[in-house]
């Protein structure tokens, strides 16, 4: 077993289980005061182009429910209490010594033949890649050929990009049956794994569990598992050679409980 330290990932920017707290600068700079190794936030993209951290597909304006993909900047920033803009978080982070979990919720746009065009999500990449350097990024996603084009687009200029393909979707709304072919194709990821060419596991800590960690040992994976809150479940994780990289709504307490684990293995 590694005795490596396990990481520790801060959920939205840090603003934990608490959805009334937005992934802003003021949880952001109180988490960047933490001895945590990435943040984690949620990529989505405006009608102007622009790049923004934000979890929701929708924001509520004047009673109204609009997609943030709708919204210009203006109005993203004026009804999201001060919004934070991409890369003014990945030039905090930069400063703080930081790394980013980067999860890409916005959908790529349309080739005239309608084929998906990934081109927005390699430029959100890119960013990453230039204010943190390939070291300091992963990039998560549930969409596979998303994870290929990202690793192709690593490849081609030889970067070490983490890429990871994220098992555990939200299956509401889908029949009995798709359910099924979900989870199954959830808890035996290999064929998707050697078809999108991600480098890193990102499981539900449910499905890690049932057997997904084991499947990232025998495939030399690393294991990013997700959202870890409980201190047990914390304790269980966090111990060396579990798993890479814990992402949490709760860091401090992570950290202590890493911490803790971490010195109770060295010699």
């Amino acid at each position: 077993m590694s005795r490596d330290r396990v990481l520790v990932s801060a959920h939205r920017c840090g603003a934990g289980g608490d959805r009334s707290r937005p992934e802003g600068r003021e949880v952001l700079e109180a988490t960047l005061r933490l001895d945590v190794d990435f943040v984690e936030f949620d990529l989505r993209r405006l009608a102007d182009g622009r790049f923004v951290v934000f979890h929701d597909r929708e924001i509520e304006i004047d009673g109204e429910t609009r997609p943030v993909a709708r919204l210009t900047w203006e109005q993203f920033e004026a009804h999201t209490d001060g919004g934070l803009g991409y890369e003014e978080l990945l030039a905090k982070l930069a400063a703080a010594g930081k790394r980013a979990h980067l999860d890409v919720k916005f959908a790529p746009d349309r080739h005239p033949d309608g084929t998906p065009s990934y081109a927005p999500h390699l430029t959100a990449a890119g960013l990453a890649v230039e204010a943190l350097g390939a070291a300091g990024v992963v990039v998560t996603t549930g969409n596979d050929l998303l994870a290929r084009a990202l690793r192709d687009w690593a490849e081609e200029r030889g970067l070490e990009l983490l890429v990871g393909l994220s098992l555990g979707r939200d299956v509401a709304g889908h029949t009995w049956l798709e359910r099924v072919g979900i989870r199954r194709s959830e808890l035996f990821p290999e064929l998707r794994f050697i078809e999108s060419g991600a480098n890193v596991v990102v499981a539900n800590y449910a499905l890690a569990w049932l057997g997904v960690a084991a499947f990232a040992r025998r495939r030399g994976l690393r294991l990013l598992v997700w959202t870890v809150d409980a201190p047990w479940a914390l304790r269980w994780w966090l111990r060396p050679g579990r798993a890479w990289l814990v992402t949490t709504n709760y860091p401090a307490r992570a950290i202590e409980i890493r911490d803790r684990s971490t010195a109770r293995m060295r010699p």
